[in-house]
């Protein structure tokens, strides 16, 4: 496994409620939560049934959360992943100087950018040979984003990108 294996990474969906361990319902909507891991870099995902959360049930260390369609175990995993959610988490990892949360920005702005909710504007070479990239926001005027590119490759990406696939998988 690469060294953004999923070791460090963040956890798949398990399918059930964490507030009362029932199975989500194919079909409803529940409340997925990624929430910062004690141990290490990484996120757990935690899913909820939307009565539990509108009930109050909260997970600790919760760093986002966003609403999904819970999918059919047997469909073929369908792919919608919400932008809002995207650019929620992405702006929630912005100064984040953790190594695995660093990749894990990296990847949502390359994901960004293919749905073109991001422009790379430039490039900017540190001090240390590491480089940064100048993003801006569609629509958005002012100061660019900046985005460490973590100098990752691609078997990282291809496996970062899968594990977020992963966690967003069914998603509003």
């Amino acid at each position: 496994m690469t060294r953004f294996g999923t070791t460090h990474g963040v956890s798949r969906p398990t399918g059930c409620c964490a507030a009362t361990d029932e199975v989500l319902v194919a079909g409803t909507t529940a409340m997925a939560t990624l929430c910062e891991r004690e141990e290490d870099e990484g996120f757990d995902r935690v899913d909820y049934a939307l009565e539990a959360w509108e009930r109050g049930e909260r997970p600790p260390r919760l760093f986002s959360h966003w609403h999904f369609i819970v999918p059919d175990a047997d469909a073929k995993p369908g792919l919608v992943i919400d932008d809002a959610v995207l650019l929620d988490i992405f702006e929630r990892l912005d100064g984040d100087q953790r190594p695995r949360r660093i990749a894990f920005r990296y990847i949502l702005a390359l994901v960004l950018m293919r749905k073109r909710q991001l422009k790379l504007e430039g490039r900017e070479e540190g001090k240390d040979g590491g480089e940064t990239w100048l993003m801006r926001f569609r629509g958005v005027d002012g100061e660019p984003t900046r985005v460490l590119n973590p100098g990752i490759n691609e078997d990282e990406i291809r496996d970062l990108g899968e594990q977020l696939c992963e966690v967003l998988q069914g998603d509003l």
